[in-house]
């Protein structure tokens, strides 16, 4: 328990899928013609430029327009040892807060908060907790650039990587849109300074398919995709999201959102005193 809690804490429900085969073979596809500008499916597809860059850009930028979002969700991680399915309760309050609760075998198992000042998890099965900034949730991802609005982005399907017309090229096909970054994006923090090649891939209706970052001095890696979209009261969201992370830390996150609400709810977050406080190295 005290390996696989924290993770799912600090990602806050970076939500998944139950990737079906041919859902699968279809993002390896859509990613390998990301890198190699080769479409696999159909040859006769060519990529061409974008003419109209301004309504992309306006699709996969402009965020959606919400108070609240309260996500019921089926999460499965895998990380090389035995972790049960839990079920989640992920509750975004916009620009403010995440909320997560964890249950298993319906037993509250864990329970976490993340606020632009950081991100805070107990472990109610072992009586521990954390109280930390995003540097531990960015070295759980093997990346140096997550903060409060990158994890409500991630968690939403939505673009999380910065990207411009200078340093990356878009492109697209029959399947959609292609974006791969033509120089090494810089990202520099007070941590850490990391360079990545960026490949992200998109539907015909600009939904967000797949983010794909690796780091260039590093055999770190980071992949995100998103499925099955649907319309939720004017919102489009992905039902499946897959997280994979490869490298100096390897595991991958599954999860199905399968409940979408947009109600307030209450979000309490209390530490007992009897909890241990597990110190971020």
């Amino acid at each position: 328990m005290k390996n696989w809690i924290p993770l799912l804490l600090l990602l806050l429900a970076l939500s998944s899928c139950k990737t079906r085969t041919t859902v699968q073979s279809e993002t390896d596809n859509k990613r390998d013609s990301i890198t190699t500008g080769k479409d696999n499916r159909n040859p006769k597809d060519v990529n061409e430029p974008v003419r109209d860059k301004l309504t992309f850009y306006e699709h996969v930028l402009i965020p959606p327009k919400f108070e609240q979002i309260k996500i019921d969700s089926k999460v499965k991680v895998e990380t090389g040892s035995f972790v049960p399915t839990l079920d989640a309760t992920i509750y975004i309050e916009n620009d403010k807060k995440v909320w997560m609760n964890l249950r298993a075998l319906f037993v509250n198992a864990a329970r976490g908060i993340a606020t632009p000042e950081g991100i805070k998890g107990q472990d109610k099965i072992n009586k521990t907790y954390i109280d930390s900034d995003f540097d531990y949730l960015n070295n759980l991802l093997n990346v140096n650039f997550i903060d409060y609005k990158s994890l409500e982005k991630i968690l939403l399907g939505r673009t999380f990587v910065k990207i411009n017309d200078r340093q990356f090229d878009l492109t697209q096909n029959a399947q959609g849109f292609k974006m791969v970054s033509n120089i090494n994006q810089k990202i520099v923090t007070d941590e850490k300074n990391r360079e990545y090649k960026i490949a992200l891939q998109y539907d015909t209706n600009y939904d967000l398919l797949n983010v794909n970052l690796k780091d260039i001095l590093s055999s770190d890696e980071l992949d995100v995709s998103y499925s099955d979209w649907n319309e939720y009261e004017g919102i489009r969201l992905p039902k499946n999201v897959k997280i994979i992370i490869k490298g100096s830390k390897s595991s991958q996150i599954l999860m199905e959102n399968t409940k979408f609400d947009f109600s307030r709810m209450e979000t309490p977050y209390f530490v007992p005193s009897s909890y241990k406080k597990i110190e971020i190295k």
